[in-house]
């Protein structure tokens, strides 16, 4: 029996408030349809203002204006790829051997910690994180000729749906640590600062900056706008924000102003099928 798109649309709609957004692969699976009638169908609905449209999927749009729904890690892994991928490829230029990172969870910063295991000009090298995707990528590094030394701390805690290890134990670890550099992933930004849906987790991110010389934080152009239940640091000390050229030019004006750097990357073309 053929569905009608309204009945397509409903069902996506339905799906984004359930799990706070979708992915346009999984929903070409569930509806039985093609890639490019997923991808129409989430932009009738973004022009309708029901959900946010992003490289990959959508992001829920809640009426009631909540800002608790934490997407998992998997849902996130899809979006703004391209973006993601050149953030990660410039926040690697601001590193350099001996460094000791903290690096928190994300999807961004998960291509970073690949990009960073692939580099063994960088080593020596010292990376805390509270990420278990994180400390799995670097994990999996292979050895420098050099014999320079990747060295991998990963904190307790409780995982959260971002597969960040938070709470106390985590915030513990870190309160002992000095590290040169922190490089932050986060839910959402805004003129009040950078936001994530989990309470423990902005705790955690904040833990990170406390160590830290240097903060450098890293999100595509959909965050901006995005507010989280909880703050992790007001824009004036988050030392470089590295986004993309999708940024509208009301926001960069603000984080021009705000943090100390703000870097632009242009991401790779996408093929017209996946915009």
């Amino acid at each position: 029996m053929q569905v009608l798109a309204s009945q397509r649309q409903d069902r996506i709609l339905a799906e984004a408030r359930l799990h706070g957004a979708v992915r346009v692969a999984d929903l070409v699976q569930t509806l039985d349809v093609s890639d490019m009638t997923v991808r129409r169908d989430i932009a009738e609905l973004a022009r309708a203002g029901l959900v946010r449209r992003v490289h990959g999927g959508a992001l829920a749009i809640d009426p009631a204006g909540h800002s608790a729904v934490e997407p998992a890690f998997a849902t996130k892994q899809g979006w703004a790829t391209a973006e993601k991928t050149a953030i990660a490829r410039e926040a690697l230029t601001l590193l350099e051997p001996g460094q000791s990172l903290a690096l928190s969870a994300g999807t961004t910063t998960h291509l970073l910690a690949g990009l960073l295991a692939a580099d063994t000009a960088l080593r020596p090298l010292t990376v805390v994180t509270n990420s278990l995707h994180v400390a799995d990528a670097l994990h999996a590094a292979p050895p420098s000729r050099s014999g320079g030394t990747l060295e991998v701390i990963l904190t307790g805690g409780v995982r959260t749906p971002s597969d960040a290890l938070v709470g106390p134990v985590a915030d513990a670890a870190l309160a002992s640590l000095r590290v040169d550099h922190a490089l932050l992933g986060v839910h959402g930004l805004d003129a009040g600062g950078a936001t994530t849906p989990n309470v423990l987790e902005a705790a955690t991110d904040r833990a990170l900056v406390r160590c830290a010389a240097h903060v450098t934080v890293l999100a595509d152009h959909s965050k901006w706008g995005v507010a989280g239940l909880a703050r992790i640091v007001p824009l004036d000390d988050v030392d470089v924000l590295v986004t993309d050229t999708g940024l509208g030019a009301h926001a960069r004006a603000t984080l021009e102003t705000a943090v100390g750097e703000l870097r632009l990357v242009a991401p790779d073309p996408l093929p017209e099928e996946q915009r």
